[in-house]
């Protein structure tokens, strides 16, 4: 069955990273810099802290989602897994979504760790609004991590693969992670889930227009 070629998939990913804990603790560590890093800018009870957290919040994100994304295909390529993939009795996309799904799982491991920690140290108090602020970092996510892993199976072939990722993905994720901060920042200073409907809308939108569009096009990728 489709679904069980792409936990298959996605499963094996996740197998092999807990074995080797390479890319979740290099996302964490990343992550942990930015935040305590940032979290020295501010005096303790700044009026500023709520105006900033939203963007701290998804520097920290992405910048550590292209550490993900930019191992995701480089170990597939470096022990010649990929072309065996691309063998399997399955269509290309099952082997994008499985793919996905992994980057999706290891940036989601992180934020479970980074989000309580921004709000012990930023001194947050926003648990009335915490699940639909899970749901903003979820949606986010999921469509970086759905655009990322197409564009890191275009550059894992090339000599400046890991300068050429981040280069090709933040043009083109703008209006996920434009949504995300702005959903994220009207949630956080306003305070209720009303505020940030639209904003969640528009990421909700982002989301499906890059899954459908990256599973179509990651088949003529590997393909080249």
């Amino acid at each position: 069955m489709p679904a069980n070629a792409i936990l298959t998939i996605a499963w094996k990913d996740i197998l092999s990273e807990f074995r080797s804990r390479e890319t979740i603790s290099s996302m964490l560590i990343f992550c942990l810099i930015v935040v305590v890093i940032f979290n020295f800018m501010f005096e303790p009870g700044s009026s500023l802290v709520k105006e900033m957290v939203p963007g701290i919040l998804w520097v920290a994100i992405t910048f550590a989602g292209i550490l993900g994304l930019n191992r995701s295909f480089i170990y597939e390529v470096d022990q010649g897994c990929l072309l065996g993939l691309l063998l399997c009795p399955v269509d290309h996309y099952m082997l994008y979504l499985g793919k996905m799904i992994g980057n999706f799982f290891f940036m989601v491991i992180m934020e479970i760790i980074i989000i309580p920690l921004m709000i012990i140290l930023f001194n947050l108090d926003i648990l009335n609004i915490l699940l639909p602020l899970l749901l903003i970092v979820l949606l986010g996510s999921l469509g970086f991590a759905a655009v990322g892993t197409l564009l890191s199976a275009i550059s894992v072939n090339t000599r400046a693969r890991e300068i050429l990722l981040p280069v090709l993905l933040f043009p083109i994720a703008i209006p996920i992670l434009l949504a995300a901060v702005k959903a994220t920042g009207a949630l956080i200073n306003e305070g209720t889930f009303a505020s940030a409907q639209s904003w969640i809308r528009i990421l909700t939108g982002f989301d499906i227009i890059f899954l459908v569009i990256s599973s179509l096009l990651f088949e003529y990728v590997v393909e080249d």
